[in-house]
């Protein structure tokens, strides 16, 4: 597979797409469906309530916390992970002008 080549898009244009990437696997969309549901913290039982094998779900957490959707705190011998507020915010901010532009009406297609 090629390079993304992101450096010829814009700032906005990469943000959107790196704010999509999290929607575009089922897991990712589990774990946060999950840490909405719970309102809280969570710690350990994302194995157990998702279904996949602990490197995985790990590995999807990963991607999460490097797009600042989620963070986390270690405690003990494990890490905690909530919703990042103010990162959820942006993204919906952002992802909802994107989404939201209307469609021209013109002679097209």
């Amino acid at each position: 597979m090629g390079l993304a080549k992101t450096e010829i898009f814009t700032d906005l244009q990469n943000e959107i797409a790196l704010f999509a990437k999290v929607f575009s696997h089922p897991a990712r969309v589990a774990i946060i469906q999950h840490l909405f549901n719970l309102n809280a913290c969570v710690c350990g039982d994302l194995v157990n309530e998702i279904g996949l094998a602990q490197p995985t779900i790990s590995q999807h957490l990963k991607e999460l916390k490097n797009l600042g959707l989620i963070k986390g705190n270690v405690e003990g011998t494990s890490v905690c992970y909530c919703i990042d507020e103010n990162n959820w915010i942006k993204m919906k901010t952002l992802m909802g002008k994107f989404l939201n532009q209307n469609i021209s009406k013109t002679n097209c297609c």
